[in-house]
């Protein structure tokens, strides 16, 4: 079999050289590299770093060095071709077949650069020529220094169907057609794809021309064309200014992704070299990828208009499942009908970094757009925020990153609709010899009792362990509960910190996948710290409530599953209402204490009554089940 240079190229892009040693390697960040102990030999301070950018790994101690298939050669010890083969599996490329072809086709491609090189150097003396007057007149309007058009390299594609095909008659014909210079149809002669535009090459990491995007000069549609797919040319991975932006990025800590050639042009000729842009499409896992290998948290500043902020949110949907710790992105917002190129003539350079500064996290950007998008005035279009909000954070794949999101979302929407408590007068505790005159105007009920110790810190102490350990044997015989209960489950106040994480991750699990048993959760958890825990409540099943008993092979299993299920659900009920009922009941007593009229002592009574009820409620469940 050959191993192109382009396929290994590709393989190595794929591959995040520091996740890949950091598998067996202590790294850590250190700048816009990560450091460690070398492995290949005995140190204490690190010398070893790690480029993700540049791919590559070197020790400074023993001068070890390679890319991503050296790593795998030298430290895991396997043979080229092993090594290429796990690499290619986890970056989810085929490995090529034996084929003799394949360096005939590696030459090809050669060849096309060649190709795509001379319709560059071609289209710049077009520019330059009598003919490209107009099209340097439109550059001097916008903007554009001489400076800025060569380093870019604009150049001009004449109105003609034969111009560039005959300038290029040294190469065969299929080949301009390969490379996606001329377009060929059915029983007609090809003909050039680009005619009547201003030229701008898009180049490769390294700086290598694989295909051209072009502007039309006066009207017409589309207003941009960019070459088609090629054997150099895929646009969802590949990003505009990529070559320069990324030598920049390492001055600046900074890479900032914009719509398209031209934001970036406006903006390089302000100073500002880190700016990037897809190629006509919304930004694609790949080119996510290239930005991460760059900076953590790149900023996406769209245009300000409708368009731009649609592209903005496609981008995050996009990023979501992708998220990792430490890995993001922001958003800089930009006044409305402004994209990069007006920004920076109205407000110079210092004023579109001040735009950067302000960039919204990502976090932010969705509870935003969430809350915008319609009413909030009734339960139903609470609800709906709620749904819309928890499903961005599920399609997080990181667990950590997703229950943090779910966090995040859950604190805002209690700040959102958090019921404004009324501003109560200083408490004047009844005194029973106070002076004739005073403010005493009834004797202590003797019905009334000060609240206990244990109703005073329930909502802080949260349910006693027997209760809570009850609860989660049963959702983890019972996973389906999770999902139904869950509004409930996440205002549980749950005092053991293990416990605590144990039905957090419990409710993650569940959010993210369906129909899952008890076999299923135990799966998740196993390689967990919270497994151990989970075990433990399984087998005991000795605890009074028909949730927590194994359910035997007979006749009568499904009638017990389904008690079993019933009486989970109402158990939850009452641990969650019951703590509520009850920091109520201590607020009421106190009130009453401090008042002591009619309406606080029959507002405390109904409280205790409610009280009372859930406590023979949880009584009746236990007895029910051990009958």
């Amino acid at each position: 079999m050959t191993l192109t240079p382009q396929w290994l190229d590709e393989l190595r892009s794929r591959i995040t050289l520091s996740t890949l040693i950091g598998r067996t390697v202590k790294v850590t960040r250190a700048g816009r590299e990560y450091k460690a102990c070398c492995p290949f030999h005995n140190e204490k301070t690190p010398s070893f770093t790690i480029n993700d950018e540049k791919g590559f790994y070197h020790c400074f101690g023993c001068s070890a060095h390679g890319d991503a298939i050296r790593w795998m050669t030298d430290q895991r010890g396997l043979s080229f071709m092993d090594a290429v083969k796990e690499l290619a599996a986890e970056a989810g490329m085929d490995v090529p077949a034996p084929d003799p072809r394949a360096a005939k086709k590696a030459e090809e491609q050669a060849s096309l650069r060649d190709v795509t090189q001379a319709a560059a150097e071609w289209f710049a003396q077009q520019l330059g020529s009598s003919n490209g007057a107009p099209a340097r007149e439109y550059l001097a309007k916008r903007g554009i220094s001489e400076a800025t058009r060569k380093a870019f390299g604009f150049g001009l594609a004449p109105d003609s169907r034969t111009a560039l095909k005959e300038a290029l008659k040294k190469f065969p014909t299929a080949m301009l057609i390969e490379a996606g210079m001329l377009i060929a149809v059915d029983d007609k002669e090809p003909y050039d794809r680009f005619r009547g535009r201003l030229m701008l090459p898009i180049r490769d990491a390294r700086g290598r021309v694989i295909a051209f995007g072009g502007r039309i000069l006066g009207g017409g549609e589309p207003k941009y064309l960019n070459s088609p797919d090629t054997p150099l040319f895929d646009k969802g991975r590949t990003l505009y200014n990529l070559d320069k932006a990324s030598p920049a990025s390492r001055q600046t800590n900074r890479i900032i992704v914009v719509e398209g050639y031209m934001d970036v042009i406006a903006l390089a000729e302000a100073g500002i070299a880190d700016a990037v842009a897809p190629l006509g499409t919304a930004l694609t896992e790949n080119q996510l990828g290239m930005i991460w290998r760059m900076v953590p948290v790149p900023v996406l500043c769209f245009d300000g208009d409708s368009a731009g902020q649609k592209a903005a949110m496609r981008a995050a949907m996009r990023a979501l499942p992708l998220l990792r710790p430490g890995f993001s992105l922001s958003f800089a917002t930009l006044p409305a009908g402004q994209d990069p190129d007006d920004l920076v003539r109205a407000r110079s350079a210092e004023g579109f970094t001040a735009i950067l500064e302000d960039a919204q996290p990502l976090v932010e950007r969705l509870w935003a757009h969430e809350v915008a998008a319609g009413p909030l005035t009734t339960p139903e279009e609470r609800a709906a925020l709620k749904t819309r909000l928890l499903a961005h954070a599920d399609a997080i794949q990181d667990a950590d990153v997703r229950h943090h999101y779910r966090e995040a979302f859950r604190e805002r929407l209690d700040g959102l609709f958090a019921r404004k408590q009324p501003e109560r007068s200083p408490r004047q505790p009844w005194t029973p010899n106070a002076p004739r005159g005073s403010n005493r105007r009834f004797a202590p009920d003797p019905r009334l009792q000060p609240p206990a110790d244990e109703t005073r810190s329930i909502g802080q102490a949260g349910i006693s362990a027997p209760y809570i350990a009850a609860l989660i044997g049963g959702l983890l015989r019972y996973p389906e509960a999770l999902r139904r209960n869950e509004e409930a489950l996440t205002r549980l106040p749950v005092s053991d910190s293990g416990d605590a994480e144990l039905l957090g991750v419990m409710l993650d699990s569940a959010m993210c996948r369906e129909g899952l048993d008890c076999e299923g959760l135990l799966a998740i958890l196993e390689p967990m710290k919270v497994y151990n825990r989970a075990t433990t409540l399984l087998r005991a099943d000795g605890m009074h409530f028909s949730f927590n008993r194994r359910l035997e092979s007979s006749d009568e299993a499904a009638a017990a599953r389904e008690t079993a299920l019933r009486d989970l659900d109402e158990y939850i009920g009452v641990l969650v209402t019951q703590p509520e009922i009850r920091e109520r009941l201590a607020q009421a007593t106190a009130d009453f204490q401090r008042t002591m009229d009619d309406e606080g002592l029959a507002r405390q009574q109904k409280l205790r009554a409610m009280d009372e009820d859930l406590t023979r409620r949880l009584a009746a469940l236990s007895e029910s089940s051990s009958q």
